[in-house]
């Protein structure tokens, strides 16, 4: 049977696709390729690799800057939107995956990826996308969720993704706290030492806690549950957590409401409150512009 013109060129092209990637990452160090550790980068890299027919067992590239722009680094690679912390999940990480020569459509792709991964990590979606998509300058903002039990029992169904706080917490000052945070601040306080950005300026267009839907699985927990959903233009390493520590030290009664003002102001680390454990920690969505993709 002769290969239509078409076929030809579709086949040989490199092709450029976006995946939404759920995961547990509890037993993961993180998002990013580590030599010697399990990470999702790597387990994602592994599997797309023989499908790519192109790169060695270790041919990898440790790189994820926005500047990631060279065809050998972006066709051996699996760059996500950001590097998530050992122990933090995702419920849409989107990450780039250059395929040298792949031939079938975004659903063939997933379906054959998702039959090699292991159980706690799963492409939900595989979108085209440009050839100059780029998972971390591109994005416009995103989502993220840290879920709290109060008080109750230690529960064996929801230890690995929800934060048990053993002290009483005012919900009120919860709700009061997370107002502090929206619009434009220099959040240099709430971000990690040893992690520093041309600017710490950030734009918080949403941030509220809200009583969790009761769950379906047997729990056993006599506590509350509280979810905290935060969206932006952009996170600084371990910010998300951070603020999480911060309000829950005023939910505590350990600091005023007014405590949080003199932190932002303080642009110091050290006068925030602890970080946050990462296990409560999803993120949830990243925003891109439509006419990054195919249509």
């Amino acid at each position: 049977m002769t290969t239509s013109i078409t076929e030809q060129s579709v086949a040989s092209r490199t092709r450029t696709f976006a995946l939404t990637v759920s995961y547990d990452g509890t037993q993961y160090s993180g998002w990013q390729v580590q030599p010697g550790r399990k990470t999702i980068q790597g387990e994602l890299e592994r599997v797309v690799r023989p499908l790519m027919g192109q790169l060695d067992e270790g041919d990898q590239c440790d790189s994820d800057s926005a500047n990631d722009t060279s065809e050998r680094d972006r066709s051996g690679r699996i760059l996500g939107s950001g590097r998530t912390d050992a122990g933090v999940h995702a419920i849409g990480q989107v990450a780039r995956c250059v395929m040298p020569r792949w031939n079938a459509d975004g659903k063939a792709l997933l379906r054959a990826i998702n039959s090699r991964l292991p159980d706690d990590i799963v492409v939900l979606e595989v979108r085209e996308a440009k050839g100059r998509f780029h998972p971390i300058a591109d994005a416009l903002g995103k989502c993220y969720r840290y879920q709290i039990q109060v008080g109750g029992n230690r529960d064996p169904f929801r230890y690995r993704t929800w934060h048990r706080v053993t002290t009483h917490l005012d919900l009120d000052l919860l709700q009061k706290s997370a107002k502090k945070f929206i619009g434009c601040h220099d959040f240099a306080a709430f971000q990690a030492a040893g992690s520093q950005r041309n600017s710490t300026v950030r734009t918080i267009t949403s941030s509220q806690w809200r009583p969790a839907i009761e769950p379906v699985d047997g729990s056993c927990s006599a506590g509350t549950q509280w979810v905290y959903q935060v969206e932006g233009n952009g996170f600084l390493y371990n910010m998300v957590r951070n603020l999480v520590g911060t309000m829950i030290e005023v939910a505590r009664g350990r600091r005023s409401l007014d405590w949080i003002d003199e932190v932002i102001a303080s642009k110091d680390r050290n006068q925030a409150g602890p970080t946050a454990p990462p296990h409560g920690l999803f993120l949830c969505r990243v925003d891109y512009r439509d006419d990054l993709f195919q249509s």
